[in-house]
């Protein structure tokens, strides 16, 4: 990591933004599934202790509640893993609250292989894809702790079901606490004719470090931060294709059902471009130290290049 950049957990953005909506807002609520302090939801919990729930290691029946809390009119907050809260809990996720379009926000800290130590079981590698495809749903992975404060701000105000994907080791913050945040709305960083990275969470960072990469070999290269899978911005991706006539994805996500799916989604039914996918390649996650993963499943700057240059490669 580049220590120009201050390091923050994305899952700080949001223990400090669900406290600014708690201030705004009386009807906003928290509930966890005994990851209190891990989700940074016991800074909620100091703030506003009547309006806190604790439901022990029971995820599925938080979800429920969450959903009876949204039938009342408040905003319920509901957090824990995201390996738990997308896998043990998607059955009442989709029945008990997507179904009926209520109002429940669900946060999922611990995404990816950045976890790191806790191993397979506890590396979310497929949430992205499972809470994408369930209707009404919509999908958030912020770039950093600033953007993280941001969603969690804006998916309280909006209606409806909305699953942010949060992160537990601290990354670089890259962007501005000025800077707008629009959910659905992507955000061009840099821009480049030759080809365009999109990515989301902590691969931004590491797709601007591939970036500065290319700026020494002559190439140019636009990245795009896709926060928002779902609703995707497909104005932002047709534009891209045509522009730039070959696309990089960068996740840290499975390959199959995540950021990478949804916009191979819109490129081939609107402006077919070639299209690599930086991601994990259908297996589970291991034991390590996080930049010890990235490395091991090729999540690295090095790696973005490569596949940059296949894609403009393929479009000759």
């Amino acid at each position: 990591m580049n220590n120009k950049y201050e390091m923050v957990p994305t899952r700080d953005g949001f223990g400090k933004g669900v406290i600014e909506l708690g201030r705004e807002n009386k009807n906003v609520v928290v509930l966890s599934a005994d990851l209190t302090e891990s989700t940074r939801a016991n800074w909620f919990k100091k703030e506003f202790p009547d309006r806190f729930f604790g439901l022990g290691v029971a995820e599925q029946d938080m979800m429920g509640a969450a959903a009876g809390f949204a039938l009342m009119g408040k905003i319920p907050f509901a957090c824990t893993f995201g390996v738990f809260a997308s896998g043990r809990a998607w059955d009442q996720i989709r029945v008990s609250i997507a179904y009926m379009n209520l109002n429940v926000k669900i946060i999922g800290t611990h995404g990816g292989i950045s976890v790191g130590p806790d191993g397979a079981t506890h590396q979310a590698l497929e949430e992205i894809a499972l809470m994408r495809i369930i209707p009404n749903m919509t999908v958030i992975v912020p770039a950093d702790a600033t953007e993280a404060r941001k969603a969690t701000i804006e998916a309280g105000k909006m209606k409806g079901p909305v699953y942010i994907r949060l992160g537990r080791s601290a990354i670089p913050v890259i962007t501005k606490s000025d800077a707008p945040f629009k959910i659905g709305k992507s955000d061009t960083l840099r821009e480049g004719k030759d080809a365009t990275i999109f990515a989301c969470g902590q691969m931004v960072y590491e797709s601007m470090v591939a970036c500065d990469m290319f700026a020494k070999e002559g190439i140019s290269v636009r990245l795009v931060n896709m926060h928002t899978p779902k609703p995707i911005d497909r104005d932002a991706i047709i534009k891209a294709a045509k522009e730039t006539g070959a696309i990089v994805t960068a996740e840290e996500h499975t390959i199959y059902g995540g950021l990478g799916s949804a916009i191979a989604e819109v490129v081939s039914q609107n402006f077919p471009v070639p299209i690599k996918m930086i991601g994990v390649k259908d297996r589970f996650g291991v034991s390590g130290e996080p930049d010890e993963l990235f490395e091991y499943f090729g999540l690295k700057p090095a790696n973005i290049v490569t596949a940059v240059k296949e894609a403009i490669a393929l479009k000759r």
